[in-house]
């Protein structure tokens, strides 16, 4: 009987259908995409870039920072991230989050099912760790990138040679939408050293691999914001504020326990099943591990990259469900049934929750006389303000204020009288908006004479300084 033919190609199908399309499309549905301020900032950045035909080199949004230098090193994903806002509001953009998640599905089970037969199995446990941080932010655009870019470097491998050197434009492209754009250069270089040490042949190997990195290496510093645009995510890292930041500290299982559960599962059957892979693609992904060990953020791209890996060496050499040629037909098949649940999904209507990260209906009740002048705002607060076109006092942007402002305001929050007195005098801040989470900062402001809640709801309350102190 012809391979094609076998009956065990119907579940191959089933799988294709749940695991390109089906969970994407319902997981760009869920309204957890748009649980995180940031989603509006970087909408509002993109709308900036649209109006103005450029890429801003200082602040256009905040009073606090106006006018000094920032660097939108994700602006290329900000402003297809506006331009979906634009065409079909927040519909638009759960249009887009679906179709990176089909990117990254399709890579995902492309890879695994030339392998085994459970690549459901892979996808899962990968799906469980990434929904935590499955925001509508750049960082969810990179997704797809990197399985793909796994995906050239795994079949370079397999045809011993190094990728081609126009693939490389793949790293123009990341280095354009995030500042994970150096863990492509990272895993470029590491399946570079495994060809080296599993090569006889390494003078080839260094010079065919030495010249794809080259040509990587050069791909990057193509992007909007030049030589900054390279290292400023390097520099990014020294922040003395990046702790307190949920996805900058360390994963524990009282913070992200989904993920310690997929860990532990993983391992349980690294040790039952014992897969067979190259040590160096061990190292890459214990390095990952670490890296994902020491902060939240590194989950996901651990996650993306042993749903690429792990399936080889889980087969031990056993043949997949079906051959290449029709696997190849299948995806290519998928591609219409992908394009009409992107449109189902962009037409029909969609509103995220009232809750702190989109606080609308607390906006709306901000008195016109109070929206020019100087707001303290609570941290997730900040994008939903510049979407509305408030300048905030800060933002999730907390690479461009730096350690001061950002240290500061959480001293505030914290119920530093002291701090905030300051804030208020050398802002001269006349009101503020803040999200009932705030729960010390909130109690200080309705016990002080000087602060008054003129408005509050289940996200927030809304509090206007009784008597103004004159600028400093």
């Amino acid at each position: 009987m012809d391979r094609a033919q076998r009956p065990d190609a119907g579940p191959f199908y089933l799988s294709l259908l749940i695991a390109v399309l089906l969970v994407p499309a319902a997981l760009g549905s869920s309204l957890t995409i748009f649980n995180d301020g940031d989603v509006s900032w970087h909408i509002a950045t993109g709308q900036w870039i649209l109006d103005h035909r450029a890429i801003p080199t200082t602040d256009p949004f905040s009073f606090t920072w106006a006018g000094k230098p920032w660097v939108p090193i994700e602006w290329l994903a900000e402003v297809i991230y506006a331009a979906a806002y634009r065409l079909a509001a927040y519909s638009g953009v759960a249009a887009l989050v679906t179709i990176a998640l089909m990117g990254l599905h399709a890579a995902v089970f492309a890879n695994a099912s030339r392998w085994t037969r459970r690549s459901l199995l892979a996808i899962a446990l990968m799906d469980l760790v990434l929904i935590p941080t499955m925001l509508a932010r750049p960082h969810l655009l990179t997704w797809p990138v990197l399985a793909w870019w796994l995906w050239l470097m795994v079949r370079a491998r397999e045809a011993d040679r190094a990728p081609p050197l126009p693939a490389a434009l793949i790293m123009t492209l990341w280095a354009n939408l995030h500042g994970g754009f150096v863990f492509g250069l990272l895993i470029a270089a590491v399946f570079g050293f495994e060809a080296l040490v599993a090569t006889p042949d390494k003078a080839r190997v260094a010079r065919q691999w030495g010249l794809f990195g080259l040509a990587c290496a050069i791909a990057v510093c193509i992007n909007g914001n030049g030589l900054e645009g390279v290292v400023h995510p390097l520099r990014f890292t020294s922040l003395e504020m990046l702790p307190l930041i949920d996805e900058w500290k360390p994963s524990s299982p009282s913070l992200t326990p989904v993920f310690f559960g997929v860990l532990a599962v993983t391992l349980a059957l690294i040790a039952w099943k014992r897969p067979r892979l190259h040590w160096v693609r061990w190292l890459l992904l214990g390095g990952m591990l670490a890296l994902a060990l020491l902060q939240v953020r590194h989950q996901a791209m651990l996650a993306i990259i042993a749903a690429m890996l792990l399936p080889e060496g889980f087969a031990k050499g056993m043949e997949a469900a079906v051959d290449a040629e029709r696997r190849r037909k299948a995806l290519l098949l998928a591609i219409p049934a992908m394009a009409l649940l992107v449109v189902v999904r962009a037409v029909m209507p969609l509103h995220p929750p009232e809750n702190e990260a989109n606080p609308w209906k607390l906006i709306a009740a901000v008195p016109p006389e109070l929206r020019s002048q100087p707001v303290l705002n609570g941290y997730s607060m900040g994008g939903p303000l510049i979407l509305s076109g408030i300048r905030p006092y800060i933002d999730g942007r907390g690479d461009m204020y730096g350690d001061e402002l950002v240290l500061g305001f959480a001293s505030i929050t914290n119920g530093n009288q002291a701090a905030l007195d300051d804030a208020v005098r050398r802002w001269n801040i006349r009101w503020a908006i803040l999200p009932n989470t705030n729960v010390k900062l909130t109690h200080l402001l309705d016990r002080s004479p000087e602060w008054r809640r003129i408005k509050a709801d289940k996200v927030g309350a809304i509090y206007v300084r009784k008597a103004p102190a004159s600028a400093s």
